[in-house]
Protein backbone atom coordinates (compact mmCIF):
# COMPACT_ATOMS: atom_id res chain seq x y z
CA UNK A 1 0.00 0.00 0.00
CA UNK A 2 1.57 3.52 -1.23
CA UNK A 3 1.46 6.30 0.73
CA UNK A 4 -0.68 8.34 -1.34
CA UNK A 5 -3.79 5.01 -0.53
CA UNK A 6 -3.43 5.98 2.98
CA UNK A 7 -3.51 9.92 2.51
CA UNK A 8 -6.51 9.17 0.67
CA UNK A 9 -8.47 7.39 3.55
CA UNK A 10 -7.49 9.97 6.09
CA UNK A 11 -9.22 12.84 3.34
CA UNK A 12 -12.17 10.11 2.77
CA UNK A 13 -12.58 9.97 6.93
CA UNK A 14 -12.36 13.72 6.85
CA UNK A 15 -14.90 14.56 4.26
CA UNK A 16 -17.33 12.00 6.38
CA UNK A 17 -16.64 14.60 9.47
CA UNK A 18 -17.12 17.36 8.15
CA UNK A 19 -20.08 16.39 6.61
CA UNK A 20 -21.67 15.32 9.51
CA UNK A 21 -20.05 18.73 11.45
CA UNK A 22 -21.75 20.09 8.64
CA UNK A 23 -25.35 18.72 9.18
CA UNK A 24 -25.19 18.64 13.28
CA UNK A 25 -24.68 22.63 12.94
CA UNK A 26 -27.06 23.33 9.93
CA UNK A 27 -23.75 24.83 8.00
CA UNK A 28 -24.03 23.15 4.42
CA UNK A 29 -21.69 25.20 3.19
CA UNK A 30 -19.51 23.03 5.09
CA UNK A 31 -21.46 19.68 4.32
CA UNK A 32 -21.17 20.41 1.02
CA UNK A 33 -17.05 20.87 1.64
CA UNK A 34 -16.96 17.75 3.00
CA UNK A 35 -18.65 15.96 0.06
CA UNK A 36 -15.92 17.44 -2.08
CA UNK A 37 -13.31 16.42 0.04
CA UNK A 38 -14.64 12.81 0.79
CA UNK A 39 -14.78 12.80 -3.16
CA UNK A 40 -11.25 13.60 -3.51
CA UNK A 41 -10.09 10.69 -0.69
CA UNK A 42 -11.30 8.16 -2.97
CA UNK A 43 -10.18 9.23 -6.48
CA UNK A 44 -6.43 9.18 -4.27
CA UNK A 45 -6.94 5.80 -2.56
CA UNK A 46 -8.38 3.96 -5.48
CA UNK A 47 -6.00 5.32 -7.85
CA UNK A 48 -3.48 6.20 -5.58
CA UNK A 49 -2.64 10.08 -7.21
CA UNK A 50 -1.22 13.00 -5.27
CA UNK A 51 -4.11 15.62 -4.04
CA UNK A 52 -2.87 18.15 -6.72
CA UNK A 53 -3.36 15.60 -9.72
CA UNK A 54 -6.62 14.66 -7.95
CA UNK A 55 -8.17 18.42 -8.06
CA UNK A 56 -7.05 18.64 -11.25
CA UNK A 57 -8.84 15.75 -12.60
CA UNK A 58 -11.81 16.47 -10.18
CA UNK A 59 -11.98 20.42 -12.16
CA UNK A 60 -11.78 18.36 -15.44
CA UNK A 61 -14.30 16.32 -14.88
CA UNK A 62 -16.63 19.14 -13.37
CA UNK A 63 -16.10 21.41 -16.27
CA UNK A 64 -16.70 18.76 -18.76
CA UNK A 65 -20.27 17.99 -16.86
CA UNK A 66 -20.96 21.53 -17.12
CA UNK A 67 -20.76 21.38 -20.87
CA UNK A 68 -22.84 18.72 -21.28
CA UNK A 69 -25.73 19.38 -18.56
CA UNK A 70 -27.38 22.37 -19.96
CA UNK A 71 -29.65 23.52 -16.64
CA UNK A 72 -26.28 23.86 -14.81
CA UNK A 73 -24.96 26.07 -16.93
Amino acid sequence: MNWDRILGNWEQLKGIVRQRWGRLTADYAGVVAGKRQHRLGKIQSAQGITTEADEKRLAEWLAREHKVDPIHK
